[in-house]
């Protein structure tokens, strides 16, 4: 395992350029180390990941000194677990409504006695190599408590009971940050398809705020995804060179 590449920039003071993916192409994270990111970020809520995929993002990742983090598919234990046995060292629960849901996001992602999450025998815990685990980490409960440093664990507000039970989110110690969830927020507030709606801005603006003095973050990092780079720069291409003329034979 690799420091988290995320919390290191941090602590320099800095946002952390994270390129974010919802299709697994090693080729693109080897692009990505080369051009400056600092992490890999992926989306398996909406996006085509497995297990098996997972395990080659952060296996390319990790030996470009990059870490991987990203949104699971549900916040179930079970299905977190998979992905940090894979080597993934930050979590972003979808849908967290409430401090008891935050509480088991942290649960599943922290090691005892910070939480409960449960031991595998992958990536994520050095392939269980108990000569490993006690040269670098002085055992297995070392190992867990740099597991537990180098974790980034985040609930997505996107909903207005969420919003309302933020204070009982905040409130969760192992919980790290929070992320936006725009165009449900929104929705959840009664302006479908209108994830800039004043009221959504404004409510996501207080509820940084608050994480903030509550201790949380609100955006460690600054993202980049392949779609907004297709559909922003690449198309903007498209359209300027799209009538050249060509005057060969």
């Amino acid at each position: 395992m690799i420091e988290n590449s995320i919390l290191k920039k941090n602590k320099q003071g800095l946002k952390a350029l994270v390129f974010a993916m919802t299709f697994t192409s090693p080729t693109l994270i080897e692009m990505a180390a080369h051009v400056g990111f600092d992490a890999i970020s992926i989306d398996a809520e909406h996006g085509a990941f497995n297990p098996d995929s997972v395990d080659l993002i952060c296996r390319v990742a990790n030996g470009y000194g990059m870490s991987v983090v990203g949104r699971v598919p549900s916040k179930e234990p079970s299905t977190i677990n998979l992905f940090l046995d894979r080597g993934m060292q930050g979590v972003v629960g979808p849908h967290v409504e409430t401090g008891e849901e935050a509480q088991a996001l942290a649960d599943a992602c922290l090691f005892p006695p910070d939480g409960q999450r449960s031991w595998g025998g992958g990536r994520g815990t050095e392939f269980n190599d108990q000569r490993v685990l006690d040269e670098k980490y002085g055992g297995k409960l070392g190992f867990a408590r740099w597991s537990n440093e180098n974790m980034i664990v985040s609930a997505q507000i996107e909903s207005k009971k969420a919003y309302d039970n933020l204070d009982d989110i905040l409130a969760v110690k192992g919980l790290g940050g929070i992320v936006g969830g725009p165009h449900d927020f929104a929705a959840s507030l009664g302006f479908p398809g209108e994830p800039d709606h004043p009221e959504r801005q404004k409510l996501t603006e207080d509820a940084e705020a608050r994480a903030i003095a509550a201790g949380k973050t609100a955006g460690r990092s600054i993202t980049v995804d392949i779609q907004g780079l297709m559909l922003g720069h690449v198309r903007n291409f498209v359209e300027e060179h799209s009538e050249i003329p060509y005057e060969g034979r």
